[in-house]
């Protein structure tokens, strides 16, 4: 697992939670800061400047909506992530909705803990580099450079219709657990996760930091998703999920940068290849692992795949030739 340096203030008013969120964080490389109450937060803010908040949301005296619009009157530069139960889920959106970045939900899952580490200092990361970029002269913050990437979509297939008869506490639940088996292997090959819809995430590879093997990295990572993502079926359909993972997988040049305004900056990717990804990931049944011709090319020495139909993709002027990668070569799959 990937550590972090950095300090992280922990508001929550049960001190078992500030133990259990304390030692996991300090797992993780972390320094951790712990206030019991609102205002000692605010406090503690002022005097350590950590550079993320998890903060409760229900809290006696000052609640955690309360202290993040104090933070926000204050103009502290912090990134805030809120601690909800299942019970305050639309009051975590409605903090979002307020500046906050992000929300951890309870009961904690250790991994879904980290990935959200990683992408609050990731984006502590971009919001200095802007930082330092603006105080250059004729200097672009929005600045972007062309990269060969490798781009990963992913998301499960049967979700809308479980979304839909669901309620919204099996949703979450159901999400979270998704959330943190994806993320474990995206921190594995070390790709850079720009953004969670849903049921859907986008990882790319080679950018910021730059990989020879981007396109063997982001196979590898997928071939393991779809082998978990299968192990996580067995339990989605004991309990009448009828779920699936379906993937795309595309290489080619995109426009890599900053994407955002300042106070909301995210490291993301903008191109024809994050499109095509993105088709292929919607066109993919439960199990596939679809990517185009040119892809295919630079990893024929790696991997088995099938042809299937050529696509008509929205977007795309000519069909695409398809393949499912079914698994690496020297390997028979599991079925």
């Amino acid at each position: 697992m990937k550590s972090f340096s950095g300090t992280i203030l922990v508001v929550d008013d049960d001190p078992d939670i500030r133990e259990v969120l304390r030692d996991r964080l300090e797992s993780l490389g972390c320094r951790v800061l712990l206030a019991p109450s609102g205002q000692a937060g605010l406090e503690l803010l002022e005097k350590q400047s950590p550079q993320m908040v998890l903060l409760d949301i229900e809290m006696p005296g000052m609640n955690g909506l309360e202290v993040l619009k104090e933070i926000r009157r204050r103009e502290i530069d912090v990134t805030v992530v809120m601690i909800t139960a299942y019970g305050t889920v639309d009051r975590a959106v409605q903090a979002m909705k307020d500046g906050a970045y992000d929300f951890i939900p309870k009961p904690f899952e250790p991994d879904h803990i980290a990935l959200i580490v990683q992408k609050a200092f990731e984006r502590e990361r971009l919001k200095r580099e802007v930082n330092i970029l603006s105080e250059g002269e004729d200097t672009n913050l929005f600045a972007s450079r062309r990269r060969e990437i490798t781009v990963v979509f992913l998301d499960l297939r049967g979700f809308t219709a479980f979304s839909d008869a669901a309620e919204p506490e099996e949703v979450l639940q159901l999400l979270r657990i998704y959330h943190a088996e994806m993320g474990k292997l995206i921190f594995k090959f070390e790709g850079t996760l720009e953004r969670f819809t849903g049921d859907g995430i986008m990882t790319f590879f080679n950018a910021p930091m730059p990989y020879k093997d981007h396109t063997e990295r982001a196979v590898r990572m997928t071939l393991e998703m779809r082998d978990r993502a299968k192990e996580l079926r067995v339990g989605w359909l004991k309990k009448g999920y009828d779920l699936d993972l379906g993937i795309g997988l595309a290489a080619g040049y995109a426009a890599v940068g900053n994407i955002g305004f300042q106070g909301r900056m995210d490291y993301g990717a903008i191109g024809n290849v994050t499109n095509l990804a993105s088709r292929l990931c919607g066109e993919a049944k439960g199990g596939q692992i679809l990517t185009d011709q040119k892809t295919l090319s630079r990893i024929e020495g790696l991997v088995e795949a099938e042809p299937i139909n050529e696509l008509h993709l929205k977007g795309f002027v000519r069909p695409v030739s398809a393949f499912n990668i079914t698994d690496l070569k020297g390997q028979k799959e599991n079925v």
